[in-house]
């Protein structure tokens, strides 16, 4: 018989997991970015694992040194990237105009006028309609160097935190023996061996997806500056590096890298005659992006991503359409990683299931 005693327990019982619920989830909250560096730094040491063993095994070093070696190597790419970069965006940041609001705004309409002109020289009254919309006073454009002055921000913090990040890294790396022995002692002795080899099997495919992704995106900003370079478009390494960077985003990506070459490029050639070389520049750029994401899409994306996950190219296109399709951009991202991983939990839980064994033959 349910007395009022039970019911009132119940209710108690509830209303605190719901109270322990929104207090981990504050918590959580206030140290996402401790969060972010764990996550930073795990898949630093997924990427830096093969490194770490390449040196133990094949130079024999001893594995703190090897560990050393491999944090050195991180150090000094990031050093390299940001010995690059940083002139190219100091010197050129003027001619691309990010933070100057007005300035952005001036271009823009001086772009605007340039279309116009060339549409009304073709008979098109599309550009009647642009100036009586009277476009630039409902554009604002202060959101520009806000969002400039964001990842700025962003940036600095990642500076600030950058040697936890390595910090962490280095540990992660260091004594991830000591990290699985500890995991043994908490695992159900029942379940050990299985826990124990998805761990394993994970850490292998997701070291080389990761390491597959750096080696598309070097891929891509490399034919990216090609094509930039060919057709003589300014800042060409920083919008090659820019668009590259949007390629970890699927599908959408080198759509938005195509706009925001296009845009670039149009930006950059301000004062040029906009018939005879804006618009070509723009056209050409734009048809030897798409040729790159052509590339891409059919060849080095779809090899590097199935060999490294060992899973079919259409499958990842899927998994990354439906991904998308529930949880946005954010799940077309993970959508790779967070599949690999069910995929060798549901190997070695469930072996015998028909579907899980077809989709697992490869692992």
């Amino acid at each position: 018989m349910i007395t009022s005693k039970i019911i009132a327990n119940g209710i108690l019982r509830a209303i605190s997991t719901i109270v322990l619920v929104a207090v981990a989830l504050y918590f959580l909250y206030q140290i996402q970015s401790v969060l972010i560096y764990l996550i930073v730094a795990l898949i630093l040491t997924l990427i830096g694992n093969p490194i770490l063993d390449f040196f133990k095994r094949r130079l024999k070093f001893k594995h703190v040194f090897a560990t050393i070696a491999t944090l050195l190597i991180f150090v000094l790419i990031i050093a390299g990237f940001i010995m690059m970069f940083i002139p190219l965006i100091s010197s050129q940041g003027q001619n691309l105009s990010l933070l100057n609001t007005a300035e952005i705004e001036k271009n823009i309409i001086q772009l605007v006028n340039q279309i116009s002109a060339f549409l009304e020289s073709h008979h098109i009254d599309s550009s009647k309609m642009l100036k009586e919309s009277n476009y630039a006073s409902k554009l604002n454009f202060n959101f520009i160097p806000n969002f400039i002055n964001a990842i700025l921000g962003t940036i600095s913090s990642f500076g600030v935190g950058l040697a936890s990040v390595l910090f962490i890294t280095f540990f992660f790396l260091k004594d991830r023996l000591l990290f699985k022995n500890g995991a043994k002692k908490l695992i159900p002795d029942s379940h050990e061996d299985q826990i124990l080899n998805s761990l394993d099997k994970i850490n292998n495919l997701l070291s080389r997806y990761f390491i597959g992704l750096l080696l598309q995106l070097f891929i891509v900003f490399i034919l990216y500056l090609i094509v930039l370079l060919i057709f003589g478009a300014p800042n060409a390494i920083i919008i090659a590096f820019l668009c590259a960077v949007l390629n970890i985003i699927p599908y959408i990506g080198p759509l938005i890298a195509s706009i925001l070459a296009a845009v670039l490029t149009m930006m950059s050639n301000l004062g040029s005659d906009f018939q005879s070389e804006i618009l070509p520049t723009t056209i050409y750029v734009l048809i030897g992006f798409w040729i790159v994401q052509v590339i891409d899409n059919n060849l080095s994306q779809p090899i590097i991503f199935s060999k490294s996950v060992s899973s079919h190219p259409l499958e990842i296109f899927l998994v990354i359409l439906i991904a998308g399709f529930l949880f946005g951009i954010l799940g077309m991202i993970v959508a790779v990683p967070l599949y690999t991983i069910i995929k060798v939990i549901g190997k070695e839980f469930f072996p015998e299931n028909k579907i899980i064994q077809l989709l697992t033959k490869d692992i």
